[in-house]
């Protein structure tokens, strides 16, 4: 019975570990949803509004973003900010794995950053480069520049939210 223990404890430390993988997703699910939220609020006051998550609901409904109810880019809008923020875990765990350890209360200050940067430009690159092009034809030929522009701007708002507030949810998280 004893000789198996061995196996039994490693065990649990893999469904431990395992565990606090699931944990730092779910809490980077519930950070990037805060950070689309905050997002928004800038979103709202530049010249072309919520049209990027029009237009990311459009590539998800396909059809055209003229099409797209307010609440569909809504919802688009808040689930792609779970997905980023899951993004930013997952960025988080890979470079907490290879980085050195250089904690500031309790977040790992390279790994933090490496992974605010990745989600930053990941969102950027893939709405700018990829959705825009695809949905918005109209958008994309007659105001393709001011949309990004506005979308490079609340892509760094997402990011300094994702700056302040990751820290705050991840502390003490193992």
């Amino acid at each position: 019975m004893f000789d198996q223990l061995p196996a039994a404890v490693a065990a649990f430390d893999a469904a431990s570990s395992l565990g606090a993988v699931a944990g730092r997703l779910l809490l980077g699910a519930v950070v990037g949803v805060a950070a689309a939220v905050v997002m928004a609020i800038p979103m709202w006051r530049q010249d072309e509004g919520f049209t990027p998550a029009y237009v990311a609901a459009a590539v998800v409904r396909r059809t055209s973003p003229d099409e797209v109810s307010f609440g569909d880019a809504n919802a688009v809008h808040h689930a792609a900010g779970g997905l980023a923020g899951v993004l930013y875990a997952v960025a988080y765990l890979a470079t907490d794995a290879v980085a050195p350890d250089l904690g500031v209360a309790g977040v790992d200050l390279p790994s933090h950053l490496v992974a605010t940067a990745v989600v930053v430009a990941f969102i950027y690159v893939a709405f700018a480069r990829f959705v825009l092009p695809r949905a918005g034809r109209r958008i994309y030929e007659e105001r393709a520049t001011a949309v990004r522009g506005q979308w490079l701007r609340s892509s760094l708002v997402f990011g300094a939210t994702l700056l302040v507030l990751a820290p705050v949810v991840f502390t003490g998280v193992a």
